[in-house]
C-alpha cells in the first residue's frame, strides 16, 4: 500500500483547499518578526488552543521558537497587501512592519495587524515535528473580534474574496460538529 504520491497531484489538491490568512507576529530581543501563513487552525476550545505550521528555513522558525508567545490577526480583503509583503521572502527584518498599520497586542510581546477580522494572542503550548515544519501549538491567552466581516481567503496560490448569496445567508449553513 506505500506508494509515491504524485508531488504535482498532492499540491494541486491541497492548492483546492480553500483557507484563511493570517499574520503571525512576535518579538525577540525588541525586534519584531511577521510571517503570513495559511497553515493555520482551532485545535481545542478547552483549553483554547490554536495552531500554525511554520517552515523551519523561515526565519520566522527561530524567532518563535526563542519567544515563545505571538499573536494571530486573522485577515480581511483589506489587509492583501499586508499579506503579500510578509510573504516576501528575503524582506529587510528590520522596519518590516513600518508599511503596515499595527498596534502592540494586549497580552503577550507581539504586534496586531489593524484592520484584521479577529486577533489571538498566544503563548506557546507544545510544538511538534512536521518534517520541514514545525507543528507550533498555542494556548490563547486574549482574544479579540473586529468589526469587518469580509475574509482574505487563499485558494490556487491566489488570494480570493468570499462571496455570499441571498440564499446562502438565509439557509445559515455551516459546519456540524
Amino acid at each position: 500500500m506505500s506508494q509515491p504520491v504524485d508531488q504535482s497531484a498532492f499540491r494541486g489538491a491541497l492548492g483546492r483547499f480553500a483557507s484563511g490568512v493570517t499574520v503571525v507576529t512576535t518579538r525577540v530581543d525588541g525586534e519584531d518578526h511577521a510571517l503570513t501563513a495559511s497553515a493555520f487552525t482551532s485545535v481545542a476550545l478547552d483549553p483554547p488552543l490554536v495552531l500554525v505550521c511554520i517552515d523551519h528555513k523561515n526565519r520566522f522558525h527561530a524567532a518563535v521558537s526563542a519567544s515563545r508567545t505571538w499573536a494571530v490577526s486573522i485577515l480581511s480583503e483589506e489587509n492583501q497587501a499586508a499579506a503579500t509583503w510578509f510573504a516576501t521572502r528575503g524582506r529587510p527584518l528590520e522596519g518590516q512592519l513600518h508599511r503596515v498599520e499595527h498596534r502592540p497586542a494586549k497580552v503577550v510581546d507581539a504586534v496586531l495587524i489593524d484592520g484584521a477580522l479577529a486577533w489571538l494572542e498566544c503563548e506557546t503550548w507544545q510544538t511538534y515535528d512536521g518534517v520541514d515544519h514545525t507543528i507550533v501549538v498555542g494556548r490563547v491567552v486574549h482574544a479579540e473580534v473586529g468589526d469587518g466581516d469580509d475574509p482574505l481567503l487563499y485558494y490556487r496560490s491566489h488570494y480570493a474574496s468570499l462571496v455570499r448569496s441571498d440564499e446562502s445567508e438565509k439557509a445559515g449553513g455551516g459546519i456540524a460538529d
